[in-house]
């Protein structure tokens, strides 16, 4: 068992919403993958198991959660004293040229928490540091030391999917979250995800579906539906979510959160193994006591 807290990071494309009805399609399982981690908002949600394995294409994001795992306290303070400004993060962004690890991982760490919606594409990597719905860099370290905890005794690796997939254990389970089919790659993503790799990826869930567990989640695209025919399930997942905000930025918290908005998330999950349906929508009443 282990703690239940978010990702460390924000990230675009990442699975936060849509958590608890991820959560509610995943076989139990001793050995734990992600070929495409990014923020990591599944695995920071659920159990620890016997083997986790962590992996990315992105190797600035796998030093970063190594930085964090290993070398925390000098991550925490290194950004000890850090503002949120524009100015700072156009320094870090264009001017601060790092020279080893640790330095790598202060000037990633800074450009997620400040940039809009967390985008690192160093062509889209822009201020976006909302004052009231962005975590304040005071509480930085907090977030940081709870993300260490979790991450010990994790894996991590910075190879193509294929190798993670066809080396991953027999009875592995996987939770595999791909760039979306139809996104704009040059604007989300730091390192692009071609329509090849889409159909690369599908042979390889396919070679491997006999002797591997694996949960797929998709936007609803016709060709997603169709290369993966031979899926045991295709789920249409929509569901509708309140985020209620407390301000990290007010001195005096309420318990009561001050505002709520609401949206709706959909996406296709695809298993290889039978799952029972709980619901067709579920309504998912968020409150967000440290902000994303």
């Amino acid at each position: 068992m282990s703690q239940a807290i978010n990702s460390p990071f924000r990230y675009a494309g990442g699975k936060f919403y849509a958590r608890k009805l991820i959560l509610e399609h995943i076989p139990d399982h001793t050995c734990y993958i992600e070929p495409f981690v990014g923020g990591g908002s599944i695995f920071f949600a659920k159990d620890k198991v016997e083997k986790n394995i962590l992996n990315d294409a992105d190797p600035d994001l796998i030093n970063t959660y190594l930085i964090i795992r290993d070398r925390v306290n000098e991550l925490i303070a290194a950004l000890d004293g850090e503002q949120a400004l524009k100015e700072r993060h156009a320094w870090y962004k264009n001017e601060f040229i790092p020279t080893n690890e640790l330095e790598r991982a202060i000037r990633w760490y800074y450009l997620n928490r400040t940039s809009y919606s967390g985008i690192m594409n160093p062509k889209n990597c822009y201020w976006g540091y909302g004052d009231k719905f962005s975590m304040r860099p005071e509480n930085w370290g907090r977030s940081l030391l709870k993300t260490s905890h979790k991450l010990q005794g994790v894996e991590f690796t910075n190879l193509d999917f294929e190798s993670v997939i066809d080396d991953a254990p027999d009875g592995a389970f996987l939770f595999v979250d791909p760039p979306y089919f139809n996104a704009d790659q040059d604007k989300f993503y730091t390192f692009s995800f071609k329509k090849e790799d889409h159909y690369r990826l599908e042979r390889c869930l396919f070679r491997n579906k006999d002797r591997l567990n694996f949960l797929i989640t998709y936007d609803n695209s016709t060709v997603i539906r169709e290369i993966y025919f031979w899926a045991n399930a295709m789920l249409d997942k929509e569901w509708n979510y309140t985020i209620s905000r407390i301000d990290d930025q007010s001195k005096n918290k309420s318990p009561t959160p001050e505002k709520a908005s609401r949206y709706k998330g959909k996406e296709v999950f695809i298993t290889n193994y039978a799952v029972q349906e709980p619901s067709i929508i579920s309504n998912l009443e968020l409150i967000l006591e440290e902000n994303t």
